[in-house]
């Protein structure tokens, strides 16, 4: 007996002799920690992993437990070139991995599978703006930053504050999804206001364009738009802060404080925006604060909280400037004011080294308030003259839910995610349309209509790499309180035809099929009253995009640049209009219209130096509107949207250009939007029928004084180009903002 617990100990000694701990730090190029990066480790002649752990605030993972022998190891963080390195153990202390900035195709995403993956392999198109573009960008809301990514037409009503509308690939503003630290912004049904949510505090936006409602269900129709808030990383404290000022009276102040120590990283940021604008009635102020914490519970496990809030108000000068004619005085006393709160919390587990678990809760919080209290450019119901009446349009939406993800990676070249969805939509909504009595006195018409929906989700996605070939399929499985049930599914191939040379450094084939869902908006499904009611429609389906894409990508010069081009085409139907009863004057929202859109995207983006990157497009984009029975002059329906006419705000032609350059001391960037003439209309029956082209410049720079101080000027529509956006909303002249940034602390 003695001799077996002799031999017992000395075969557990003898373990513990050969096992070994690897510490990983993974840091930029510039020696900073970069935090949720996923490593991956692997015996060196296996496919199987040992550990797939992501990194903590600090940029650090741990692996216990292994054998002195050779590994690999993969590093995949979101922004960054794919690193991949061999290890032997034993390491001494902390084995540290130096990312590198990414070549033209090379960069890793998130958004395309939910999980890091080079874009080349995620069988879709998708743009990134990282944390130095935006800090040279320095963009008053988002709008100010998507427009120079390819595929998208921002339309602004106004200037700043105004309503922000995004279309891409002919698809309707309604057709994108906008998720912010992990969650859904869209009104239930789409709608989506980028003109007023700020930037501040992010660390990167990744836009994914084609349809995705397989991995991301509703509004997924034709777009993502994600955004990713900065997490602390510096061991010491590190005190940021500066403003700036401009031409309107603008002034712009902010301040964050953020570190990373032990097991904990946090950032805590704010932002004041105020201007009054270039005229009557056209200021505009945003207050915003975020948080951003994190917690490392063990080398396994971690939790993520973060929070946004955002208070604005804006002047509304409404119609009054039409392709450079004034016809109508601007409106001198609409409001336009929004609350926006969301928060969440996010758990992820590595249960093993083939399973990682994320289970996230979050709510959103969004209240707007629209009124009009003067009539002062007309208003006359009983001919139908509703240029200026007074209006209060009123609403509450709460979502709320609960999300679950795995990722099984049995091998080094498979991938399967999986999850469950659950979203509460509550929303309260009043539009009150206030017209006058006899005796001029005001009659409020209107009340308030609530709206609820409880809805669940699956969805699995797998991902195969193997040699020149990629893939990835899904399925998603809706049950909506609206529509019912729904299967949306996915799938992506990409080839690499040719692995090229130096100089034509591969070529890479594409296709993709995908389905995408729209819910019906609140008002849609549950009805409003006013002056023109209308009744809830229960049966009501989802709005559908059967979407296929086609393309290539070429390389070149080792991969340093990069040429693509793509077909794609969006068939849309079951698409909401609503109709009225000439009689009582009470409608109802249906599904009968279909049309479609079909086009082009030339990309070209490469690094033209170490420090100096170039991303350009052209898009060619052709709409129509197939089927829109209930649009007759009988229901005085604008012949704009009849069948057979193009889609209104989108442009035939377009293209993007955005030059950036990080240098060391000093940085500068170049921005163009180009946007060709479109159909749009007044709606007022003086008789406009297109938006004139346009082109926007940007220009934006900054330098750095000393380790403390840097100076920066950023100058919009800097040709001073008078267009409009929207028919009949004049856009921003040429406006700028130069200050100071101070940074005290870190590492």
């Amino acid at each position: 007996m003695r001799v077996f617990r002799t031999v017992v100990s000395f075969l557990l000694l003898s373990a513990s002799a050969f096992a070994a701990d690897l510490k990983v730090r993974v840091v930029d190029p510039h020696s900073n920690p970069v935090a949720d990066a996923q490593v991956s480790l692997f015996p060196f002649t296996e496919s199987t992993p040992k550990a797939v752990l992501t990194t903590s605030g600090e940029g650090l993972v741990s692996v216990t437990g292994l054998s002195d022998e050779r590994y690999r190891m993969q590093v995949l963080a979101p922004g960054f070139a794919p690193k991949n390195l061999d290890v032997a153990l034993p390491q001494p202390s902390i084995f540290t991995v130096n990312l590198a900035v990414a070549g033209a195709s090379e960069i890793v995403v998130v958004t395309a599978t939910r999980t890091p993956v080079p874009e080349q392999e995620s069988g879709a198109s998708v743009s990134t703006l990282e944390s130095g573009e935006l800090q040279l960008m320095q963009p008053v809301a988002t709008s100010d930053a998507v427009r120079f990514l390819p595929g998208a037409i921002v339309n602004t009503v106004g200037q700043r504050g105004g309503q922000s509308s995004l279309f891409v690939r002919g698809g309707d503003s309604r057709y994108n999804k906008v998720i912010i630290d992990g969650v859904p912004v869209n009104d239930p049904g789409g709608i989506f206001d980028f003109g007023t949510v700020p930037l501040a505090g992010a660390d990167r936006l990744e836009f994914l364009r084609g349809a995705q409602s397989t991995l991301y269900g509703s509004d997924a129709m034709t777009s993502v738009v994600q955004v990713f808030t900065q997490t602390g990383s510096t061991e010491s404290p590190e005190l940021r802060f500066g403003a700036d000022g401009g031409n309107f009276y603008t002034a712009h102040g902010y301040a964050s404080f953020a570190g990373a120590r032990d097991r904990f990283d946090y950032n805590f940021f704010g932002d004041q925006f105020n201007t009054e604008g270039s005229g009557i009635n056209d200021d505009y102020s945003n207050s915003f604060q975020g948080a951003n914490f994190g917690a490392r519970l063990t080398d396994r496990a971690s939790l993520r909280i973060r929070a946004r809030h955002s208070n604005s108000r804006s002047g509304v000068q409404g119609e009054w400037k039409f392709n450079g004619q004034p016809l109508l005085p601007p409106d001198a006393d609409a409001r336009a004011r929004q609350n926006n709160l969301l928060a969440s919390a996010e758990l992820t587990v590595a249960t093993s080294a083939h399973w990682q678990h994320r289970a996230t809760a979050f709510e959103y919080n969004h209240r707007t308030l629209n009124e009009d209290t003067v009539p002062d450019r007309g208003c006359d119901v009983t001919v139908f003259d509703f240029t200026d009446c007074f209006f209060r349009d009123l609403a509450h939406i709460n979502r709320a839910g609960l999300n679950y993800q795995g990722d099984y990676i049995p091998r080094d070249w498979a991938q399967t995610t999986l999850g469950y969805e659950f979203e509460d939509e509550n929303g309260s909504f009043n539009s009150a349309f206030t017209s006058t009595d006899v005796n001029n006195n005001p009659i409020i018409v209107g009340q308030f209509t609530h709206g609820l929906r409880l809805n669940h989700a699956l969805f699995i996605q797998q991902r195969i790499t193997h040699g020149r070939f990629s893939a990835v399929g899904g399925v998603r499985y809706v049950h909506n309180d609206s529509f019912g049930d729904r299967a949306v599914p996915r799938v992506a191939l990409t080839f690499l035809a040719l692995r090229g040379g130096a100089r034509l450094s591969g070529t890479r084939l594409r296709f993709g099929y995908a389905q995408g869902i729209k819910e019906p908006r609140f008002e849609e499904s549950f009805g409003i009253s006013g002056v023109f009611p209308s009744d809830p429609n229960p049966n009501l389906k989802p709005e559908e995009n059967r979407a296929f894409e086609a393309g290539f990508e070429q390389g070149f010069v080792g991969g340093k640049y990069a040429f693509s081009a793509l077909y794609f085409n969006n068939q849309f139907r079951n698409q909401i209009e609503f109709t009225t009863n000439p009689i009582d004057f009470n409608g109802q929202y249906v599904n009968v219209n279909r049309s479609m859109a079909h086009g082009a995207e030339v990309v070209f983006k490469g690094h033209l130096t170490n420090r100096l990157s170039l991303d350009s497009a052209y898009n060619y984009t052709s709409t129509q509107i197939l089927e829109a029975p209930l649009c007759t002059p009988q229901n005085f329906c604008d012949p704009l949207l009849a069948a057979g006419q193009p889609l209104i705000r989108r442009p035939r032609h377009s293209g993007s250009l955005l030059m950036n350059y990080l240098g060391s001391r000093w940085g500068a960037n170049l921005g163009g939007s180009f946007v060709g003439r479109r159909a749009d209309s007044d709606f007022l029956g003086l008789g406009i029928q297109h938006a004139a082209g346009y082109a926007r410049v940007d220009l934006g720079g900054w330098y750095e004084i000393n380790s403390h101080v840097t100076g920066y000027l950023n100058i919009e529509n800097a040709l001073n180009k008078r267009y409009e956006e929207v028919v009949g909303y004049p856009a921003l002249g040429i406006n700028f903002r130069a200050g100071f940034r101070f940074r005290f602390g870190g590492s």
